[in-house]
């Protein structure tokens, strides 16, 4: 193994991760994030629910890279307009959606019994 490969594949990680900070909705997302770790804080979760919120936020954060970087691709590959272009990207977003609502759903089932 190459330890310098290595380790200099973490720098474009974190260029990565600082590239995805500076997209509108990762922002949105790093801002429910810090909502969802607030109130968690606040209404005491235990360590379980503590492990699934956590898991969640990373699962959003990671998806909504990789959405990215599809549509990033994509507006290589095809610089045009092509149906099938805009299908994949409709898709991945679509991907995030998905998970974004039952990410919702989960941290409702967790919450709502919590506060009430």
């Amino acid at each position: 193994m190459n330890v310098r490969k290595f380790v200099r594949s973490f720098g474009y990680a974190f260029k990565g991760i600082i590239t995805a900070c500076a997209e509108q909705n990762f922002k949105s997302h790093l801002l429910s994030a810090g909502i969802v770790l607030i109130a968690g804080y606040f209404t005491g979760l235990s360590r379980i629910e503590w492990y699934i919120v956590l898991l969640l936020i990373a699962l959003m954060f990671a998806l909504e890279m990789i959405n990215t970087a599809i549509e990033r691709v994509v507006d290589l590959a095809s610089p045009t307009i092509h149906p099938l272009a805009k299908q994949a990207k409709d898709l991945a977003a679509g991907a995030v959606l998905v998970f974004a609502i039952f990410s919702a759903i989960i941290g409702l089932l967790i919450f709502i019994p919590k506060w009430f």
